[in-house]
């Protein structure tokens, strides 16, 4: 064999040699994303479901029945427009429907998500205040901010203009009380605590409602038809519905 004929036939193997390599990496490639594809549609079909969450609702603002088959509990800051919009839109409706009727009761927990140093977390230093003077208080506290809720660029919720709303709208509170306790941050280890619980499970924003410990979508909560629904599902899963006739007062409250 002469020596032209020994380097094609070297070059033929060569080629031949790295004509497998490369189909070797294909095979190993493709092998590898089937193989990732295969663990995350597993991951996914095989997750374990969320826990529910579970809260200590004596310790909560909360209106409606104490027994009431169905809670909800809302992660709100004051200074949130979409939060402004639950209480506007949709709190009356639920109210009427639910509320009132025995159905589910609600309650509220903070989550200063706007201005954790200024405005948010002052409306919540003051929520919290009130509900210790008085339950029902903390809820004609509640829409008042709301209703008189500035702009999201602005600095507004200070103690002065907060202690003032509750003058002016007649709550019946120690307002003395009230502003050493917004100002002296009282109940900032609770706000802090609210606050705890909505960053460990990943709440993404304000308002966040928990369904019989059960997180809903934006989608679920804030259109009404949508929460309208899920409570209804929540009420045939429970043993007992309360008529109407058993609401207590305190679901009354405006």
């Amino acid at each position: 064999m002469d020596k032209a004929q020994r380097k094609k036939e070297e070059r033929l193997k060569k080629e031949e040699l790295a004509r497998k390599r490369r189909k070797q990496s294909r095979i190993w490639v493709w092998t590898t994303v089937v193989a990732a594809v295969a663990v995350i549609v597993l991951a996914i079909v095989f997750r374990p479901e969320p826990e529910d969450l579970n809260f200590d609702y004596d310790t909560l603002p909360t209106i409606g029945q104490a027994d009431a088959p169905v809670k909800l509990v809302e992660f709100g800051d004051f200074k949130c427009t979409t939060c402004k919009f639950f209480n506007d839109e949709i709190y009356p409706k639920l109210k009427a429907d639910f509320i009132d009727t025995g159905k589910i009761s609600l309650s509220f927990m903070n989550f200063t998500i706007i201005s954790p140093q200024t405005d948010s977390r002052t409306a919540a230093l003051a929520a919290q205040a009130v509900y210790h003077q008085s339950n029902e208080e903390f809820w004609n506290f509640y829409h008042a901010v709301y209703e008189n809720q500035g702009a999201e660029s602005a600095t507004w919720a200070t103690s002065d203009f907060l202690v003032k709303l509750a003058q002016d709208k007649s709550l019946k509170l120690d307002f003395d009380k009230l502003k050493k306790d917004i100002d002296g941050a009282t109940y900032q280890s609770e706000v802090d605590k609210h606050n705890k619980i909505a960053r460990d499970n990943n709440f993404s924003g304000t308002p966040t409602l928990i369904l019989n410990g059960r997180k809903l979508s934006d989608a679920q909560a804030l259109t009404y038809d949508n929460l309208k629904a899920e409570i209804e599902k929540a009420l045939k899963a429970s043993p007992e519905t309360p008529a109407a006739s058993s609401a207590s007062a305190s679901a009354s409250a405006s």
